[in-house]
């Protein structure tokens, strides 16, 4: 048994999502996916034009900027280059930090 089955613990999907708004809105099956996805999507957009995410109680969303730095293989521990890239990190909120650490 993996740990997370062990912790009792489950992930939750976007399909889960689109169903907790359907139960608690009254939206139909395809409104609560069309919220989903423009939301999602709101996301990825700001993102990609180098805009940072703040979200209220969860947390933020940046981008970063990663320079060119030498690398190995692992396998054969052959030399070459990570190239530069730009990642998105992210930073959770005192809300949920604090909801994150409160005992079960």
């Amino acid at each position: 048994m993996n740990s997370r089955m062990e912790r009792n613990q489950m992930t939750v999907t976007k399909l889960d999502v689109v169903r907790r708004i359907m139960d608690t809105t009254g939206l139909t099956g395809k409104e609560s996916k069309q919220v989903v996805e423009l939301f999602f999507r709101t996301i990825r957009e700001t993102l990609a034009s180098g805009e940072d995410v703040k979200l209220s109680c969860f947390g933020n969303f940046r981008t970063r900027e990663k320079v060119a730095r030498p690398g190995r293989n692992p396998k054969d521990g052959t030399p070459f280059e990570i190239k530069a890239r730009r990642v998105v990190t992210y930073s959770p909120g005192p809300t949920l930090r604090r909801l994150c650490n409160e005992p079960e």
